[in-house]
């Protein structure tokens, strides 16, 4: 433990079993194939809200080419930006690089202890929790420093002064969880949200530039990513179409992780919804006293492989 301080100076599973509700679900089309995704309201109900109304159009936004607002279908035609092999495909950003969204941005949804966060410490007697060893700068910036500060160490501080201080520091990080190192980075948990769901294959969740950035874009996870549990707003998870999100996740990508050929999301619907797919009419209602039957539907295309 001492060791690891001092060198740090030198240099779905589901976490809560919330009780069964009528969740909604939603399809996700794409040009590989529809996703259905279940939607977890209660654990996480803000943001279920704002995706199903951007996805719908009943939510307004802000075209960022235009700055003019908008109140249709958010998510029709936008494209997967950004896939990472094994990882995650990320989509929803109006400008399909990754850098902008609807024009606002909302808070985390999390509940830290449904996931456990209070209960991992930071440091082990050997080593650094791994969540913590690959955001080292983090760590030492918000964990370590502020705590050898309030000792009366500086940068001007000789190397054997900081070593004195070292056993003081220990005594008080031998405590400290991950949610005190996240809370420190300026995460902000919900204890009264009814639990939450850790990140793992198939987990929808929101995409953030760092604490309450949250705005409309969202990935699809691969695999399990522990180390992103309490980072991300985890809001729905993948119950038919995980074959296309391992096409989506395997296609060719080039620079900063864009795929080569694009990946469109056609649109994203509630499962039932009136709300028409792009190039389709609304449902039309025929009255009950028409003598004339009703012609067949027309067969839907296979989705593409």
């Amino acid at each position: 433990m001492r060791f690891i301080l001092s060198a740090l100076v030198a240099g779905s599973a589901i976490a809560a079993d919330p009780a069964p509700t009528a969740n909604p679900q939603v399809d996700l089309h794409t040009s590989k194939g529809v996703i259905r995704c279940e939607l977890f309201a209660a654990e996480a109900p803000e943001t279920v809200a704002n995706f199903i109304g951007l996805a719908e159009g009943t939510k307004p936004w802000t075209d960022p080419k235009t700055n003019a607002q908008q109140t249709r279908p958010f998510y029709d035609g936008l494209v997967f930006h950004r896939v990472i092999k094994g990882f995650m495909i990320q989509g929803g950003c109006p400008l399909g690089q990754g850098t902008s969204g609807p024009g606002y941005q909302f808070r985390d949804e999390i509940n830290a202890s449904a996931l456990g966060l209070d209960k991992e410490l930071v440091v082990g007697e050997k080593e650094l929790h791994p969540w913590c060893g690959y955001m080292m700068p983090q760590f030492r910036q918000v964990m370590l420093f502020p705590r050898m500060k309030a000792h009366g160490i500086t940068e001007k501080s000789t190397r054997e002064d900081q070593l004195k201080v070292i056993p003081l520091v220990q005594a008080e990080l031998k405590t400290a969880t991950l949610k005190d190192f996240y809370e420190a980075l300026g995460y902000r948990y919900d204890p009264k949200l009814p639990g939450s769901h850790k990140p793992v294959k198939g987990s929808l969740a929101m995409a953030n530039s760092g604490p309450g950035t949250n705005g409309s874009q969202f990935f699809i996870n691969l695999g399990d990513t522990p180390h992103l549990a309490g980072k991300h707003t985890v809001f729905g998870q993948v119950i038919d179409g995980q074959a296309v999100v391992d096409a989506i996740g395997s296609v060719q990508v080039g620079a900063q992780d864009r795929p080569v050929e694009p990946v469109t999301v056609i649109a994203i619907r509630t499962v039932g919804s009136a709300v028409p797919l792009p190039g389709k009419a609304a449902p039309a209602t025929v009255p009950v006293t028409d003598p004339a039957p009703a012609p067949a539907a027309p067969k839907e295309a296979a989705p593409a492989k």
